[in-house]
């Protein structure tokens, strides 16, 4: 063990969509091995892949990632913001949690509380920072969630996702 002191449950793996379909049998394989330890596993870039539904009952994974180019396109685009819905949609039938990439504006966040999306990543939720400023954006970060998301994310009066 190089970490000892890192308990195996605050640790994530992502593995991108395309890399779980190469090898199913060895992702899967490994993937169960992480599940046992207690690493959570993240599904990156979900929806630039060929998963089908199968895959997606069959892998191992706590965590869904849209990727980014359907978040960004979902303001323009209903098709686009139809996928994101549905995506989200299916990962809580299944019982997965969903992160959007590509937040980039208070927009795309009330449009994905909007569509029950409660979890984000990208610029508009915050920029690389040197290690010495995560504490006060962790702070920033921790106000009191509004009653109504998708009005809080867009007026500015909370953080986004």
């Amino acid at each position: 063990e190089r970490h000892p002191d890192i308990p195996p449950e605050r640790l994530e793996l992502e593995i991108l969509e395309s890399t779980a379909l190469d090898d199913m049998v060895l992702a899967m394989d490994v993937l169960e091995a992480c599940h046992r330890l207690g690493v959570r596993i993240a599904l990156d870039d979900f929806g630039t892949g060929y998963a089908s539904l199968r895959h997606f009952r069959q892998l191992p994974f706590d965590r869904l990632k849209i990727d980014r180019s359907f978040v960004l396109d979902m303001l323009e685009d209903g098709e686009a913001r139809a996928i994101v819905g549905a995506v989200v949609q299916l990962a809580r039938t299944f019982g997965r949690e969903v992160i959007a990439e590509g937040v980039e504006t208070p927009a795309h966040a009330a449009a994905l509380l909007a569509l029950g999306c409660r979890l984000g990543q990208g610029f508009g939720i915050a920029r690389p920072m040197p290690v010495e400023h995560i504490p006060g954006w962790v702070s920033w970060q921790t106000l009191a969630p509004c009653a109504d998301d998708a009005a809080c994310a867009s007026s500015g009066c909370c953080p986004p996702i």
